[in-house]
């Protein structure tokens, strides 16, 4: 088996094992943060992935931690995405929703009402979001001081993913991976130092799973057993998350509830391979990929040479690819020929237009492949 083999993942059946990864690109139209047309030239151009992961896709708008990002918690925000979702169809791609909730990495210039961010506690991260500076500017601005969620709201975010499934669904995606990676409002609760709270989501390894794995249920009742996805960072340290001594049995356990929750795949980043940053290594993975009993996808930087090391070697079923799909939306072609590949402008990385967003060339256009 190499990248190009055919794949059954869950129920979605996938002509390579290449994924796009999920990337935000802060390019919704406003107001609103609705997608647009141009958004879905993006995603189209990039159909030629196995499977595509969309950008992290807000469940409500206390949840957004980023100026122009997308979300998925209104009807124009699901007109919007169903201009997306069509013309990867059109292309022969698949995709699937991230939906995202970011918790304390967030802003109160965010909201309408300046709400202020929530998160399992009242820690503050030392990190930054795009948001709104005190001039009214966009920029990178330091998170605020979140509120500690209560035991009801947090069975309300529950209900929050479960809606978002629902609209992602009518939206026309091809299932659902939900956002636990990263120091999102998921990872936050699995840290036993950013969370510290006493009630049920709180304290043991289980309570703290236990959100991520509440939201992971409902978005399989949603969508059934083979198309929901879950994206987690073991020993993670982006937006301020290191230093957890639990990391190891956290994630373990956490692969173990997930695959009993009927979640059709892991996908574990490695910020190891990613930004040279201390993390988990190839036998970890294989552990995980055991205790989850089901396929788990890689990623971190990862070239197309190790990528289908990985996969023939059985470490994983698929390999992730982020930032050199910016560049390169024929990727797949450019990997299946062996051609150079193009430099990304990471200056137009977020914000903006056409510019550094739908203006790569693709000089290897895929066959043309129609889904059925």
């Amino acid at each position: 088996m190499d990248l190009f083999t055919p794949v059954h993942l869950g129920q979605l059946e996938l002509r390579n094992r290449i994924v796009m990864a999920p990337m935000t690109r802060c390019r919704a139209s406003q107001p609103g943060n609705i997608p647009s047309a141009i958004n879905a030239q993006y995603y189209q151009q990039r159909a030629g992935a196995g499977l595509i992961l969309s950008e992290g896709t807000q469940v409500s708008d206390l949840a957004r931690g980023y100026l122009w990002t997308p979300g998925i918690h209104s009807k124009e925000q699901v007109t919007g995405w169903r201009k997306v979702t069509r013309a990867v169809h059109a292309a022969g791609g698949s995709i699937a929703c991230q939906l995202w909730h970011c918790g304390r990495i967030s802003h109160s210039s965010l909201r309408a009402l300046g709400e202020a961010p929530v998160g399992p506690s009242t820690k503050q991260s030392t990190s930054t979001c795009f948001a709104l500076d005190d001039g009214g500017n966009p920029g990178r601005v330091l998170c605020q001081q979140p509120r500690a969620l209560t035991t009801l709201e947090c069975r309300g975010i529950i209900q929050e993913f479960a809606d978002a499934a629902r609209h992602a669904k009518r939206a026309g995606f091809d299932g659902v991976q939900i956002h636990g990676a990263n120091g999102y409002l998921f990872d936050q609760f699995l840290h036993s130092i950013v969370n510290d709270r006493r009630d049920e989501y709180g304290g043991s390894i289980g309570n703290r799973s236990r959100l991520l794995v509440e939201a992971a249920e409902v978005a399989v009742e949603v969508w059934g057993r083979g198309l929901v996805g879950v994206r987690l960072s073991p020993q993670g340290s982006f937006n301020d998350m290191g230093n957890d001594p639990t990391w190891k049995q956290q994630h373990l356990h956490l692969a173990k509830a997930l695959g009993a929750a009927g979640v059709a795949y892991l996908d574990l980043f490695n910020q190891g391979w990613a930004y040279g940053a201390p993390s988990w290594d190839e036998s970890f993975a294989r552990e995980m990929r055991e205790a989850f009993g089901g396929a788990t996808m890689l990623s971190g930087g990862l070239t197309s040479e190790q990528g289908t090391k990985l996969i023939s070697t059985g470490v994983c079923d698929m390999v992730v690819f982020g930032r050199v799909f910016i560049s390169n939306p024929d990727l797949v072609e450019r990997f299946r020929l062996g051609a150079p590949l193009a430099e990304a402008n990471q200056a137009t990385f977020y914000g903006g237009g056409a510019e550094g967003y739908t203006d790569y060339p693709s000089k290897f256009p895929p066959k043309r492949e129609v889904r059925s």
